[in-house]
């Protein structure tokens, strides 16, 4: 497993070994000890599943008490995933990393504590796991625009019929949203 930094140094990047033949292919998507060696989280509570038609754009959410680590991939489909450091002590607040996770690239994305997270599915029928650290607390689940131009996100939505749900849609601006410290 190769562990990736970018451009948010708490944000990884996780490319899965591979074991492919023509019978398919096999690799370990979640490993307690390689994830505690490389220093990630490796104590997970709750796990997720979604599917998206093309142009669903989920986000960006964060839960502001109990916050979620999330180890997140694609098993169908292609996404473009976002994560966003919501914490106004960080020197990075406000600063954002994307990229594409797919069924064929088979890369996770970890998010930590702190960060909103958000995706658009550039594909019918994108089926989105997440692992997370902490379990879904919806009175404290809370979102930032997507498209706040504070934030600046450079979408991939060119040509796509973006689709949000009423929440996300209501999201306010980072400016006037609930965060970290």
């Amino acid at each position: 497993m190769q562990v990736i930094d970018t451009a948010l140094p708490e944000v990884k990047l996780i490319e899965p070994r591979v074991f492919g033949d023509d019978r398919g292919f096999f690799f370990e998507s979640w490993n307690h000890a390689v994830f505690a060696e490389h220093g990630l989280p490796h104590l997970f509570v709750q796990d997720n599943h979604s599917r998206s038609a093309k142009g669903v754009l989920r986000g960006i959410h964060y839960q502001l008490f109990r916050p979620q680590g999330k180890l997140v991939r694609v098993t169908a489909g292609v996404v473009w995933d976002v994560a966003v450091d919501l914490r106004r002590s960080s020197p990075r607040f406000g600063h954002w990393t994307g990229f594409e996770l797919s069924a064929e690239n088979k890369r996770m994305l970890w998010l930590p504590e702190g960060f909103g997270h958000g995706f658009v599915s550039l594909t019918d029928g994108a089926e989105f796991l997440y692992k997370c650290t902490a379990p879904y607390m919806p009175e404290h689940d809370r979102g930032v625009r997507w498209d706040d131009p504070e934030l600046a996100i450079d979408w991939p939505v060119e040509g796509l019929d973006v689709q949000l749900s009423g929440k996300d849609a209501a999201a306010p601006m980072l400016a006037d949203a609930e965060l970290y410290p």
